[in-house]
């Protein structure tokens, strides 16, 4: 046949579609006819191999099995993260994609976060997005699961990447901020630190409930934290050397959870598992050494459950630990402010960038509401830094340390022969401890972590006496 212009081969096939019409007896065949006809003219020539797939083969760059428009990519999900990290799609492609969850807690892959549908750990599941416009990105909505890496950029092959959401680019500059000189609101109650002595029990039966609720960090600001029993830190317990302590957890959250005590020696996998909302578990473990430890949520990302409050501490008493007349505790952590009641930005704790840190939980706690005791009194402080990232330098301004317990031993003693006494007691995260001291006059005794620049940012706290 010759070779001939587009224009020529459309006005040749314009007359054999008019004298074909007029042959065809059966108007639907000449439609029919008229529609492949309309394809050619249009310069559309389609596959032969409709309805292939594409696969990305966990490589991050998918190869297209065909020209075909339906397209399915398999995708992984684990703890914190998903593989490939990015798939390129045809455009106007119908998409597919196969999730398959090799992590350790429930996941999902939802289209820039709609529609989310949760997928048990080891688990899959198929959701078709159907045809995608333009490039964007799909996510696991777990909280703090995006923000840890838990995105699948979705690329439309010859566009730019997605930009990042508006929302996302400016969260950062609607994050809660605390207002140095403000007051709390009238009614406002401190954190009591008295420490409560032991109950003589051998058996300890607690139950923690995991509950999702706006609290005040700091005068008028609110977060949305994570709490056991409803207070961040969580309960303190408190014990002695060979007693036996049964937990009974019950997820009344939204989202996995779970509790790992430092005060035991137990397998992970068994007593420290994630559990799902609505869910509980049981946990027992045997005080077999004394201290004060930390006890926090594991579940995934760790730095994220932690920072929004889920934390605490239990004091198991060494033996023939001496009688004073005050005992308190205070557990340093830190705040890492999202938007106003919304949780702590998971950004922030990755990076370090304090907003304050904080004894008990709550801005310069015990500066506005001191803790009282009388002149002369003996006092002792548990001490117990539950981070996630600062460590503490406990000093009292106006006295001296003269007996200090430090992770499991004495490293000073009262009366000790060489007459040495302390300044500061120096912990890092999840370590713990005690000081003992007098304050002889009636005053203001401030106390801090000398770490200069935290306590100017919330861990401060006033010994009133008198």
């Amino acid at each position: 046949m010759p070779n001939l212009s587009l224009q020529s081969l459309r006005s040749h096939v314009r007359q054999a579609a008019i004298s074909l019409n007029k042959l065809l007896p059966v108007i639907g065949t000449a439609l029919s006819l008229g529609l492949i006809i309309g394809l050619i003219i249009a310069g559309t020539y389609p596959s032969t191999s409709q309805g292939a797939t594409m696969s990305s083969a966990g490589t991050g760059h998918p190869a297209l099995a065909s020209t075909s428009k339906k397209v399915t990519f398999e995708i992984e999900e684990g703890d914190m993260y998903v593989k490939p990290s990015s798939i390129t799609v045809p455009a106007g492609a119908d998409v597919t994609v196969h999730v398959t969850n090799k992590g350790s807690q429930q996941h999902s892959l939802a289209l820039e976060g709609q529609n989310a549908v949760m997928i048990d750990a080891g688990k899959s599941a198929t959701f078709h997005w159907g045809t995608i416009a333009q490039s964007t990105q799909a996510w696991c909505v777990v909280p703090g699961h995006k923000d840890a890496g838990m995105v699948l950029d979705v690329k439309i092959a010859g566009q730019s990447a997605a930009p990042a959401p508006a929302a996302a680019a400016a969260a950062s500059s609607n994050d809660a901020t605390i207002d140095a000189n403000a007051k709390p609101a009238a009614g406002w109650k401190p954190r009591d630190a008295t420490l409560p002595p032991a109950d003589g029990q051998k058996i300890h039966s607690v139950t923690f409930h995991v509950t999702e609720q706006k609290m005040e960090v700091a005068p008028g600001v609110k977060q949305l934290r994570w709490t056991y029993n409803g207070t961040a830190p969580g309960p303190i317990l408190r014990g002695k050397v060979g007693d036996i302590f049964k937990i009974h957890l019950v997820n009344d959250g939204s989202m996995e959870h779970s509790i790992d005590f430092h005060a035991s020696k137990v397998a992970p996998n068994v007593q420290m598992h994630t559990i799902k909302p609505h869910q509980s578990l049981d946990y027992q473990f045997t005080a077999h050494f004394s201290g004060i430890f930390t006890y926090h949520c594991g579940a995934n990302p760790m730095i994220y459950h932690m920072g929004n409050g889920m934390f605490g501490a239990v004091v198991i008493d060494p033996p023939s630990l001496d009688k004073v007349d005050n005992e308190f505790v205070l557990v340093q952590s830190e705040l890492y402010l999202g938007p106003k009641g919304q949780p702590g930005d998971l950004k922030k704790m990755l990076a370090g960038k304090t907003d304050a840190v904080v004894f008990n939980g709550y801005y310069n706690q015990y500066a506005l509401a001191p803790i009282k005791v009388k002149p002369g009194a003996r006092v002792r402080v548990w001490l117990d830094d539950a981070g996630p990232n600062e460590n503490m330098a406990f000093h009292t301004v106006g006295t001296i340390f003269d007996t200090v317990w430090k992770e499991g031993h004495y490293e000073l003693k009262a009366d000790n022969a060489d007459h040495g006494g302390s300044q500061t007691l120096d912990l890092q995260p999840t370590q713990g401890g005690f000081v003992e001291f007098t304050l002889p006059d009636a005053g203001t005794y401030p106390f801090i972590t000398h770490k200069m620049m935290n306590m100017s940012s919330g861990a401060l706290g006033l010994f009133q006496v008198g």
